[in-house]
């Protein structure tokens, strides 16, 4: 595996298209687009970064497929500039050598999935990654003869701790470029691009979080193997057009509105935790009683849940005034639920408009969320009827690098939220007493 990986750490400057020649800049000048790079696993993963302004004014912006996320603070004095993420905990730190940038990454990655069976909520691991950038120069057109089309919707059988038994592999291309996407039951692995390089596809991204890079072979009998490194998902395979799978009674990926469930759907979803400012909310509040609630949980830690967080914004602006609230539980590590950094940052920076409960750790998602049944995403969305019972679930969250999966989930939102919304309140048999903390 890591030799296979060595082959592509010498031209990495070309992947993506990224010339290794640097352009001329004046001086102290970081204004323009960077061809990046960062070793995680040992593997180097090439990005793009943007920097745009000057000195204290500087903005940073990494990509996700067309998606953008921009730096909450950033800077770039006496030759050494600082990028802070704070929404993901992230930083790059460099100086500028001679018109290029060295430095660090400084990243919390997930090593494994949070699962009941593990119950340990120490999967993130805080650490800094060599971190390199030249300016990019646009590399020269190729000839677009003979590169297979790999474009659509592939599965790629697995067996993962969730119980899922496929993923499936989103390919969008045109002609040499892609932009491809795993998709599990937790989300997508945000959308990787490339482009054909001699007998593979190669593609790779940093947004904040998730660095990744594909390689993507096209195989004689019309199936595809797939490497990944960099993200700790090393290893070979094999993905299957789903027509083919199904021929070969190989299984289909989970299915994301049935995956989760509630273990009674008369039961009331009940919920009671701190706000970020302290004051006790629950269920039972005048904010959510008789209103439909996307109850989500989540963490900040999790990239997906950034994606889901940033379309909720979205549906919150839309569905409000008609009655939608939208309650996050969410479940950080230790040491963010003292400071809520992290959470302050990622509130701000998306413009979150809707509650932020803060529930507990990551391993006490099960106890602080007892009705669930097989709850073991980041994000999860439960649709909180009128009467305050669970009337559809969704696991995880498939962000727009999912292509149609994206467009599929919006569909279902939007739907279960408007066919909720139609619904009449019940009739309140009783009120808060005044003056009670929810």
């Amino acid at each position: 595996m890591r030799s296979i990986w060595k082959s592509l750490v010498t031209p990495a400057a070309f992947v993506l298209g990224w010339s290794a020649v640097a352009a001329a800049a004046p001086a102290g000048n970081l204004d323009g687009r960077w061809a990046a790079t960062v070793v995680q696993n040992g593997v180097t993963i090439p990005f793009r970064l943007d920097i745009s302004g000057s000195e204290r004014n500087l903005v940073g912006t990494l990509y996700n497929g067309e998606d953008k996320e921009t730096t909450t603070s950033a800077s770039y004095q006496d030759g050494k500039l600082q990028l802070d993420f704070d929404h993901y905990l992230t930083y790059i730190t460099a100086t500028d050598k001679d018109g290029e940038l060295d430095g660090t990454v400084g990243i919390t990655l997930r090593v494994r999935g949070v699962s009941p069976e593990d119950n340990n909520a120490d999967t993130r691991t805080r650490g800094s990654s060599p971190f390199h950038a030249k300016r990019y120069v646009a590399p020269p057109p190729e000839a677009l003869a003979n590169i297979p089309s790999i474009d659509g919707v592939w599965e790629i059988p697995h067996e993962s701790n969730k119980g899922e038994h496929a993923w499936r592999l989103i390919v969008q291309q045109h002609g040499a470029d892609i932009t491809t996407s795993i998709l599990r039951v937790d989300g997508d692995t945000g959308a990787l691009t490339g482009s054909w390089q001699g007998d593979k596809f190669v593609a790779s991204h940093f947004d904040g979080a998730r660095p990744g890079l594909f390689e993507i072979t096209p195989l004689p009998d019309g199936t595809l193997k797939v490497v990944s490194a960099g993200s700790n998902r090393d290893g070979d395979m094999i993905a299957y057009r789903p027509e083919v799978a199904r021929a070969k009674g190989l299984p289909e990926p989970s299915n994301y509105q049935t995956h989760t469930t509630v273990r009674d759907p008369n039961e009331v979803f009940a919920y009671r935790f701190p706000d970020t400012h302290g004051k006790i909310l629950s269920n039972e509040n005048p904010k959510f009683k008789g209103k439909v609630v996307l109850a989500i949980v989540t963490g900040t830690w999790c990239p997906n849940c950034h994606d889901e967080a940033q379309y909720l914004v979205q549906l919150y602006a839309k569905y409000h005034d008609q009655g939608l609230e939208i309650v996050a539980l969410d479940f950080e590590e230790p040491d963010q639920q003292k400071s809520l950094k992290r959470v302050n940052a990622f509130i701000k920076q998306y413009k979150v408009p809707y509650t932020y409960l803060i529930a507990g750790e990551p391993s006490e998602m099960w106890d602080k969320v007892p009705q669930a049944v097989n709850l073991n995403t980041w994000p999860a969305t439960f649709f909180i009827g009128r009467d305050g019972k669970v009337k559809a679930t969704h696991a995880g969250f498939a962000a727009p690098g999912s292509g149609i999966f994206n467009t599929e989930l919006q569909e279902e939102f939007t739907s279960n939220i408007e066919r909720l919304l139609k619904e009449k309140a019940p009739i309140s048999t009783s009120a808060a007493p005044s003056g009670a903390a929810e």
